[in-house]
């Protein structure tokens, strides 16, 4: 039986208002709910994977329930603090947070205009565009000593290096949308006789902010990556720093809850630029 003869009966055949209500309700509905029957299926399959792994490791890999009881435990006193090398995993969390923020937040403010300059001056562009791709394929870790020297403190390098390897995907992706924007809206600007800053507004940066989103969600996905790993380096404090401490004590069921923390904070942070790029991004008529 149909959705909307299931209306009609509960609400009755004058009761239109009610009816498209339900109707606009249930087609709302209906993508989330698929969306969350995919996750949940996804989750079941990693489960199973997990379980598998274990099974066949012999013992070696923590089954899920033994992680799960730990992860737990980890979060019911997240914001401890009984000495350096014993701190909740809230404190630690928001120290790699903060560091992803300032990295991640600098990189953007520096990327953003050379990005501009790159796609809207070629000369510009054919100069500098070797530089960033020798050095974009430059590994994360490579940029640490780099850091260390020049900030003088492990924190601050792993901060260094989280602005580095943040750069290059806002860079690239911000030139390619600046260099497509259509000459009929050069011409229109030119017609118009708008100033520079006032093209810049207008036309270039409204059409690029499709891509310029895309360069600052790949650059955000990239610092959360790299911090962990910069942070294993620094030590001190951090997600990755609690990584590493908790193999060192061969505590794997410690490492797996960060691994699952580090995902799941991960794929917040992704939704989270994703939705703000949808309610600034608008979609070009033909």
């Amino acid at each position: 039986m149909s959705v909307a003869t299931e209306s009609q009966r509960a609400f009755g055949p004058g009761n239109g208002a009610m009816r498209r209500r339900v109707l606009a309700t249930v087609r709302v509905s209906l993508p989330w709910l698929r969306s969350l029957g995919a996750a949940a299926a996804g989750a079941v399959a990693l489960y199973a994977l997990w379980e598998l792994g274990a099974a066949i490791s012999g013992g070696s890999l923590p089954r899920p329930g033994r992680t799960l009881l730990t992860l737990q435990a980890l979060l019911s006193e997240p914001f401890v603090d009984r000495g350096p090398n014993d701190k909740g995993i809230g404190l630690q969390l928001t120290a790699s947070l903060v560091r992803v923020a300032i990295g991640f937040g600098a990189a953007s403010l520096v990327a953003l205009p050379i990005g501009i300059l790159l796609g809207a001056n070629s000369l510009m562009r054919a100069i500098f565009d070797p530089v960033v791709q020798v050095l974009r394929p430059v590994s994360p870790l490579a940029w640490f000593p780099i850091g260390l020297m020049l900030m003088r403190s492990a924190p601050n390098a792993a901060v260094f290096v989280v602005f580095v390897c943040s750069l290059w995907p806002t860079v690239i992706n911000t030139a390619f949308g600046v260099s497509t924007v259509p000459q009929s809206h050069r011409d229109v600007a030119r017609v118009f006789e708008f100033s520079t800053f006032r093209y810049l507004m207008k036309v270039v940066v409204p059409h690029s902010l499709p891509h310029i989103f895309v360069g600052l969600r790949l650059s955000l996905g990239i610092a959360w990556l790299v911090i962990v790993a910069a942070e294993m380096l620094s030590g001190g404090t951090g997600i990755g720093f609690f990584v590493w401490d908790s193999w060192n004590a061969l505590d794997l069921e410690r490492v797996l809850s960060a691994i699952l923390i580090i995902g799941i904070v991960g794929l917040v942070l992704d939704r989270a630029i994703a939705f703000v790029g949808n309610r600034f991004v608008y979609t070009e008529v033909d």
